[in-house]
């Protein structure tokens, strides 16, 4: 097959299209014929740059934690999945493998580096349980999209923030992947009142055209004045926070009492930050984190399906869409890790394969 390998940090150069001997899938898991492979800031566009706190896969290794295409081969104890299926699979089950119940249990460490390999390439092998049936009217770039930020937006929002009907959630970040689906999950399903709040008036604009009730620049208005007159000054039952910095201690000016702050990122480029604690005390505040991927296989494994069940006919009918940037050719892999380091991209930058 075909791939593109990282043999060095560095620049977009680096990034090799290649022969590449083909995956065979394992004990548990399914070979995927890729049509899309999304790029990921974090875990491909860091990684491949050498950033410190991302090393640690061995290389040679080919990057891309999600992708979209059609089984092309099953190995043994996989009894869902078959030949000619269209799945979308995620990054969301890294390094290990799953049993085909969902449960789980620790595997080679692998799915990057010589042995085993990302999505930017022409195949890949990966976790049976990691997989989920792609609609037939939803493309395969699209449903490649979907599987990086519905799983976490869908975690935050249902189950780490417990968002529930009727109440007012403050969005970060509306403008970006994870914020844009973030919106669409807590107004069409949850059915919540949103307040989205970007860094730029196009963003911002965007998350009010995505169903936003209500849409702050938080670069060039007073966020915290804005949510509380919105909210006859009660503020935000949940706010999803992916800035951090100074905005931390604004988001608990900005929170109802007993809100739920749920940090996701520290786009402000540091996760510490100074903030008045007596407010936490004051309003009853729980100010908590996420993050999907050190989560047990079987709490992946039950959000997939959960996903599967409940978002994906909201895909299929259009009632959640993806945010899409632009896609390139596979062998044009450095061209879209180039284009994600503009920063100037809105939406998700495909592979075609």
């Amino acid at each position: 097959m075909k791939a593109i390998v990282i043999h060095e940090y560095g620049p977009p150069d680096v990034l090799r299209y290649q022969d590449f001997p083909d995956p065979v899938p394992r004990d548990g898991e399914i070979r995927i014929k890729v049509h899309a492979a999304t790029v990921n800031r974090v875990l491909d566009v860091s990684l491949r740059a050498g950033r410190e706190q991302y090393r640690g896969p061995v290389l040679p290794l080919i990057p891309g934690v999600d992708c979209a295409g059609i089984v092309d081969a099953v190995g043994p104890h996989v009894s869902r999945w078959h030949v000619g299926d269209r799945i979308s699979a995620a990054g969301i089950m890294p390094l290990q493998i799953c049993a085909e119940d969902g449960s789980g249990y620790d595997g080679p460490q692998g799915m990057m580096g010589i042995k085993r390999q990302g999505g930017f390439a022409e195949l890949v092998a990966v976790p049976a349980c990691a997989g989920v049936a792609i609609p037939q009217n939803l493309d395969f770039h699209r449903a490649a999209v979907v599987m990086r930020h519905v799983p976490t937006a869908w975690n935050l929002l249902m189950h780490v923030a417990e968002l529930k009907y009727g109440e007012t959630v403050l969005i970060m970040g509306a403008g970006g992947n994870l914020g844009s689906i973030g919106i669409q999950i807590a107004k069409n399903v949850i059915g919540a009142h949103v307040i989205a709040a970007a860094g730029s008036e196009e963003r911002a604009t965007l998350g009010k055209k995505l169903g936003a009730d209500h849409a702050i620049n938080y670069k060039s208005e007073d966020f915290v004045a804005e949510v509380k007159n919105v909210t006859s000054g009660a503020g935000a039952n949940v706010i999803l926070d992916m800035v951090g910095g100074d905005y931390i201690d604004r988001n608990y000016e900005a929170a109802a009492v007993e809100g739920r702050i749920v940090q996701i990122a520290f786009l402000s480029g540091t996760p510490k930050a100074t903030a008045n604690f007596a407010k936490l005390m004051v309003k009853r505040l729980t100010h908590t984190g996420s993050t999907l991927r050190p989560r047990s296989n079987a709490d992946k494994a039950a959000m997939v399906a959960a996903i599967e069940a409940k978002v994906m006919p909201l895909l299929a009918e259009g009632r959640i869409k993806p945010l899409m940037d632009s896609t390139f050719p596979l062998e044009k892999a450095a061209d879209a890790h180039r284009r994600m380091e503009t920063s100037e991209h809105i939406g998700k930058i495909v592979l075609l394969a």
